[in-house]
């Protein structure tokens, strides 16, 4: 399915933020690495979530929900043997499942979507498992992918950092269950470090003990661990908040967005300072944003890094303000659905926007007068260049129709819905 975004000059009205995706996940397979039931009350509903429930059912947890909560029995440190897992085109649910999957005999991932999460690289971690005792069949490290372990060796581990953290959140996961202690040191860079702390939270919450060194270069952690049956409660999701406070920021607006803690470890939070920064009135208090939007913003400068899920909506945002912005040290931005930097900015483009990219850049040089629009754009199956771009449709001139535009549903499936509520010109059209 495609949506049409048509011009949009205000938007007015209160939602609450979806629950957060990389929280969810986290807490489900924590959950099944416990030995006993845990409850997670309200996990977020995608498809991303959706693929970690179905693996760990396959892997032989007990998934039971209703509207508010999901209960899971786990199967704590033995896995049950599972031909193939599915994990859809969710990237960090097929590399910690890898991890996961080393406590088993034999199990393939299949390659359901050959043209984004079958095009990523997994080396880093394939490498760091095989150095375990791990036998791992790939074809140049991307999907299909079939792990034969059983009994996985701990000890000394290195793992690259410079691609993704989820290698290293992968194996913080896995060494706590085996029987040597281990020490992982990380190689190169790191890159998204605010998500390993969310990964060491989570830990801690199911009663892991790992000593980290404070730059999350080293690790320590005893073996011989049980992951405890707990209950968590998922906070709301700055990620897919992001673009519906920046499209607030574009237009005129009156929006308030509910469930967004104002001391989260989520490091997307820093949208609302961004927006700040740009001369957006706003304000954060007990939880709730409220946006009054004049559609004014100012450039700014921006470690990427920081907040490397929100990024992409503030490059939105930026299309539209005064002056030039760039969002720097960026570079993991390539290797995710798509090549977030080259396929966005080229859509972007498209649109009407002054963009420049380098490697680990974004550069924009804003016009407030805003852009042309009434162009058809390619969202390459990304989650994040979708919301991203329809942003942009709001304040351009004319309609822009942007293909594939379902595969939101992947963080934020009522994404759309929510911005009708506040007002948004969108509608689903056939493809």
């Amino acid at each position: 399915m495609d949506v049409l975004v048509t011009p949009t000059p205000k938007l007015q009205g209160e939602i609450q933020a979806l629950s957060s995706k990389n929280y969810t996940t986290r807490y489900l397979l924590v959950a099944a690495l416990a030995d006993g039931t845990s409850t997670i009350y309200y996990p977020a509903h995608s498809e991303d979530s959706d693929a970690m429930r179905r693996c760990i059912r396959a892997l032989g947890a007990i998934v039971e929900e209703d509207d508010e909560k999901i209960v899971i029995t786990g199967f704590g440190r033995n896995p049950k043997p599972a031909e193939q897992l599915d994990v859809g085109n969710a990237g960090a649910v097929l590399r910690f499942l890898m991890a996961i999957a080393a406590l088993c005999p034999d199990i393939t991932f299949i390659n359901r979507y050959p043209d984004s999460l079958g095009k990523r690289p997994h080396d880093d971690l394939i490498e760091s498992l095989s150095s375990m005792g791990v036998k791992i069949e790939h074809r140049e490290g991307k999907l299909p992918i079939r792990i034969q372990g059983g009994k996985p060796k701990g000890g000394r581990i290195q793992v690259s950092g410079n691609i993704s953290s989820q290698f290293l959140s992968a194996l913080l996961f896995l060494t706590p269950l085996l029987e040597e202690d281990s020490e992982i040191e990380v190689l190169h860079d790191l890159k998204s470090k605010v998500v390993v702390g969310q990964t060491l939270e989570v830990l801690e919450q199911a009663g892991i003990v790992i000593h980290a060194d404070d730059d999350y270069m080293r690790f320590r952690v005893p073996g011989n661990q049980s992951y405890a049956a707990k209950t968590y409660s998922v906070q709301g999701d700055y990620p897919g908040s992001a673009a519906i406070l920046a499209a607030a920021a574009v237009t005129q607006s009156d929006v308030i967005v509910h469930r967004l803690e104002e001391r989260s470890k989520q490091g997307e939070r820093a949208v609302v300072d961004v927006l700040k920064m740009m001369e957006t009135p706003l304000t954060h208090e007990n939880g709730i944003v409220h946006v009054k939007g004049n559609g004014k913003l100012k450039a700014v400068e921006f470690d990427g890094d920081h907040a490397t899920d929100a990024v992409l909506a503030m490059v939105a945002a930026a299309v539209f303000a005064e002056g030039t912005s760039r969002f720097y040290n960026v570079e993991n931005l390539r290797y995710k659905e798509c090549d977030r930097i080259t396929d966005y900015l080229n859509e972007l483009r498209k649109a009407g926007a002054n963009v420049e990219e380098r490697q680990a850049e974004i550069i924009v040089h804003g016009r407030p007068e805003g852009v042309e629009g009434g162009v058809e754009i390619n969202a390459h199956y990304d989650h994040r260049v979708i919301m991203a771009l329809t942003i942009v449709g709001l304040r351009s001139k004319e309609p822009i129709r942007i293909r594939d535009a379902h595969h939101v549903a992947k963080s934020y499936p009522i994404y759309f819905d929510h911005l009708k509520a506040l007002g948004a010109n969108v509608e689903w059209i056939e493809a």
